[in-house]
């Protein structure tokens, strides 16, 4: 075999292992998450509200990659688990703003515990994460940019 052909080894493919990486480690969540009767995805939406609440929807979106389409049924589990209020912008009516309740505020102090039990289940530290997390970060930017650049030869066809 070429080292060529060994480039269509499903083992080398960086798509395959990060495919397998992001399930894996969301599974990891799962009982975690649980005890705070949440899934990964809301996890997420949670995470940037307890940032900044209120928060418009747009911008939960733009924070998480998130499309609108996607993030309506979560904001709605959210808001039907007594976590979220959704209502209109003071400051634009035309768009839909997110708080959080009492309960999704106070489930920020029963959430400060996941990021150290993720640690120790995935068996890293903070530095080895921190890590993780930057190169994920830009491995993010560049897929974004390779997808910016070949945006408009999409279009033109």
């Amino acid at each position: 075999m070429t080292a060529q052909d060994n480039d269509l080894l499903l083992e080398r493919q960086l798509c395959f292992g990060l495919s397998v990486a992001s399930r894996s480690v969301i599974a990891a969540y799962k009982p975690v998450l649980a005890e705070l009767s949440l899934t990964h995805p809301q996890y997420l939406v949670m995470l940037s509200l307890w940032e900044q609440a209120p928060r418009q929807v747009k911008d939960i979106g733009e924070a998480l990659l998130l499309e609108p389409a996607t993030l309506s049924p979560l904001l709605k589990r959210l808001e039907a688990l007594g976590y979220v209020t959704r209502h209109r912008s003071a400051t634009d009516h035309r768009a839909l703003a997110v708080d959080l309740t009492p309960a999704g505020a106070a489930l920020r102090e029963k959430a400060l515990s996941v990021p150290g039990t993720m640690l120790a289940r995935l068996g890293l530290d903070r530095a080895a994460a921190m890590a993780l997390h930057r190169s994920m970060m830009a491995l993010i930017d560049a897929a974004t940019r390779a997808d910016s650049a070949s945006a408009p030869a999409r279009h033109a066809r």
